[in-house]
């Protein structure tokens, strides 16, 4: 064998041992590790959990990535520190790419991506992308990206209706801001809608309570108790208590309740199986699913084609629960009659057909005129609504 002929061979070898070292990265492209800012516990079964399970499912679905997060990423757990500078830590772990997963994090997510100009940025929820919004800011590398809830809470508040004996239904709240006003006022556009559209009652006969806490979950000394706010819903009358917080405290204290004899239920939010935890009362859960949006972006990251944008998206109404394509779903609960079941999914067939419940004639809570007989909301009014609607009792603004 000839000197020439013997190094071709080793080459070729060589080459061969290298990619089979490679293996899924170079399948993929270039390696991309991704950082992962979660404002509750990365396992509360509820928003965090939700994007964490995302990230794995970026792992499985693209070759070359890696996951490395930070939990608890909010002033209590974590006082004295900012996502930002949290974010920093990410960074050093050699993450590439990085998600601020909460709306409190808008002001963080900007601060970072303006000092890290060619690192990519993601912000679930959050509006500094949105050309048309309130709060653009022209920054290259930050992309917003939001599921549609107010579908996912439209169905909830359905389902609620449908159920409700009493006609009485709590919201329990997290904090207030635009974003959580308008997600309680889907809910009760829903349970509106079913309420006189296929029970043919009255809307004045429907009592629509909401109660915020002063977060996204329970802080001891710092929020109210959501425990105590679900038991008052229940105590006063309401047989349905519709959750707005991460954790699964409504849920839980409908199942106590039930326990003790008394027939209620709840709606959990935000995680695919959270009716596990009370399957008994639970009437089923809208939920998030952040899988195929974190895919499309952490693979134009991967290929170098990261750019910034703006996304509020719709479910998939082929199949609101298609986990490769869904961004907003809907699980219907052990709870939920067989009869109301079937009624939800021709609620879900007329959303689907394009049924818009911000639709005047729509009041805000004070009386004053939020759309006309006829008028149809604008992306823009329904993401910045100002003040819950009228039919709902509850604050709509913050105490100064």
């Amino acid at each position: 064998m000839s000197k020439r002929l013997w190094f071709v061979i080793s080459m070729l070898v060589l080459a061969a041992m290298l990619l089979a070292a490679c293996g899924p990265a170079a399948a993929g492209g270039k390696e991309v590790v991704f950082g992962m800012l979660l404002v509750g516990p990365y396992n509360d079964r509820g928003w965090s959990q939700a994007h964490y399970d995302a990230g794995l499912y970026v792992q499985e679905k693209l070759p070359g990535t890696k996951m490395v997060y930070l939990d608890k990423v909010n002033g209590a757990d974590r006082p004295g520190t900012t996502p930002d500078k949290l974010a920093e830590d990410l960074l050093a772990q050699g993450a590439t790419v990085i998600v601020f997963n909460s709306d409190d994090m808008k002001d963080a997510a900007v601060a970072f991506a303006q000092k890290h100009p060619d690192i990519p940025v993601i912000h679930a929820s959050g509006d500094n992308s949105w050309k048309d919004g309130k709060d653009f800011k022209d920054l290259k590398n930050l992309y917003n990206v939001m599921g549609k809830m107010e579908y996912g809470k439209m169905i909830a508040g359905c389902a609620a209706a449908l159920t409700t004996k009493t006609g009485q239904i709590g919201y329990l709240g997290p904090l207030i801001n635009d974003e959580t006003r308008r997600l309680a006022s889907s809910a009760y556009l829903g349970a509106r809608y079913c309420w006189t559209n296929y029970l043919g009652k009255n809307p004045a006969d429907l009592k629509f309570k909401v109660t915020w806490i002063g977060f996204w979950f329970n802080i001891p000394g710092v929020t109210s108790d959501p425990t105590q706010v679900a038991d008052d819903f229940i105590n006063s009358g309401a047989d349905v208590v519709i959750s707005g917080i991460d954790t699964t405290e409504a849920l839980v204290q409908a199942n106590k309740a039930a326990a003790s004899g008394k027939k209620v239920f709840a709606i959990p939010y935000d995680y695919k199986t959270a009716c596990d935890a009370a399957p008994d009362v639970c009437l089923g859960v809208p939920y998030f699913n952040w899988g195929p949006s974190y895919v499309k972006l952490i693979k134009s990251a991967q290929e170098g084609k990261f750019a910034a944008g703006f996304e509020w998206l719709a479910p998939d109404w082929a199949d609101i629960n298609n986990p490769d394509t869904s961004a907003v779903g809907f699980v219907k609960g052990k709870a939920l009659s067989a009869d109301a079941a079937a009624t939800l999914d021709k609620f879900i067939g007329e959303l689907a057909s394009g049924l818009n419940l911000w639709k005047g004639p729509l009041n805000y809570q004070d009386g004053s005129v939020f759309l006309k007989d006829g008028e149809t909301a604008t992306d823009f009014q329904v993401w910045y609504l100002p003040l819950l609607l009228e039919g709902m009792e509850g604050q709509s603004v913050p105490a100064n």
